[in-house]
């Protein structure tokens, strides 16, 4: 790895996350950046990988994984962070990361899972990875939302996948909230899915484009 972003607002975890890095990958360059902002202004075609928090003082990481996902696809996305939720995975890796690390995993372990990432193997909590296969356990196979969703229904699946109200959504495609009640009730019937964490996963699955705001987490 040539270049290496940090994104962490807590000085003691970016000095550890950094000393990971040089362990793992001792020539690197490294980048720090400690909010949402700053890292906008560090992403540049040169990084090979990111570690992302996702809770920063003026937003959510998501952010930053997407700027990654769009302008420099190449490079290596990773998340670290305490959330092991099934919404903050699903939406990370609806995102873009390609690799999903929890702090509380110790250092050495860290260090080689992110060494792994030279032989093409994602770096995965096993916590988060038993987490993924119980989802798909659980969601199951499921037709595309052109054989099972009507076209209004897929644009409420979309834009509740993004993290929008109720009334957001009602607001964006100029329909009553009670309207839009009925269709989530309708579409997780299709889906087979009871939260809004399944809903991202399943747009995302579907190649649903992200074109408005996204939830913080």
């Amino acid at each position: 790895m040539k270049q290496v972003l940090i994104v962490e607002d807590i000085l003691e975890t970016q000095r550890w996350l950094a000393e990971i890095i040089r362990s793992a990958y001792p020539d690197a360059t490294i980048l720090m950046a400690n909010s949402v902002r700053t890292a906008l202004g560090k992403v540049n075609d040169a990084i090979e990988l990111a570690l992302i928090d996702l809770g920063l003082p003026d937003g959510s990481g998501l952010e930053v994984l997407r700027k990654l996902h769009t302008s420099n696809p190449s490079a290596v996305k990773v998340v670290t962070t305490v959330m092991g939720d099934d919404a903050s995975i699903v939406a990370s890796l609806s995102a873009g990361a390609d690799g999903y690390l929890l702090k509380e995993t110790e250092a050495a372990i860290l260090a080689r899972q992110l060494t792994q990432l030279s032989m093409g193997l994602p770096a995965i909590s096993p916590s988060v990875a038993r987490r993924i296969m119980e989802h798909f356990r659980l969601t199951g196979p499921t037709a595309s939302p052109d054989g099972r969703l009507t076209k209004r229904e897929t644009d409420v699946l979309l834009l509740i996948a993004k993290g929008l109200r109720n009334a957001e959504v009602a607001n964006a495609l100029g329909i009553a909230e009670s309207t839009v009640a009925g269709y989530i009730k309708i579409v997780y019937r299709k889906l087979g899915i009871c939260s809004r964490a399944e809903a991202a996963w399943h747009a995302s699955r579907f190649g649903l484009g992200h074109n408005t705001g996204s939830q913080q987490s």
